[in-house]
């Protein structure tokens, strides 16, 4: 029984016969695999970038700039806790907040509403927009009105003069 020169016995019995394009089958299945992954990186990559950094961004600016907020009232409601009703005076302060949030710039307003007679610090950049209330002091006759805006920077400072 002759075997053909291409066909080798194994130790088991079984023949194997060799293949002469395993080269090119092994370059091509590289090339493949890798097309296939090059091609999920492309997708997974801007995705990525969205879920594992732009949206927790997002999240901290909305905190950070309640947070600005609050402390804001705060100081404003302080002040006009120390403010000599009816009494000719002049006051002011100077307080600082956060020169960003999130590596951006941002912009403090305070809005007065005349329907409802309530005036609104307002925290906002883009379109993130946080919004808190001075509660009621908008309200009070002789508080008058509540104005004005700023940028982060610096030192920035809240202001009372009666007579106006």
């Amino acid at each position: 029984m002759g075997l053909h020169p291409m066909t080798r016995k194994l130790s088991t019995g079984i023949s194997e016969k060799k293949r002469e394009d395993a080269g090119v089958s092994s370059l091509v299945e590289y090339l493949i695999i890798s097309g296939i992954l090059i091609l999920f990186i492309v997708i997974t990559v801007p995705i990525v970038t969205t879920v594992f950094i732009d949206q927790p961004t997002n999240t901290l600016t909305q905190y950070a700039f309640i947070d600005i907020g609050n402390g804001m009232s705060t100081r404003i409601i302080d002040f006009y806790s120390v403010i000599p009703h009816y009494n000719k005076c002049a006051i002011s302060t100077k307080f600082d907040i956060p020169d960003d949030v999130g590596g951006r710039d941002y912009r403090v307003e305070i809005i007065h509403s005349a329907e409802r007679k309530d005036d609104f610090i307002v925290i906002s950049r883009g379109e993130y927009e946080a919004r808190i209330s001075l509660a009621g002091i908008g309200a009070t006759e002789n508080f008058g009105w509540a104005g004005g805006n700023t940028t982060a920077s610096g030192l920035n400072r809240i202001e009372y003069v009666y007579p106006p």
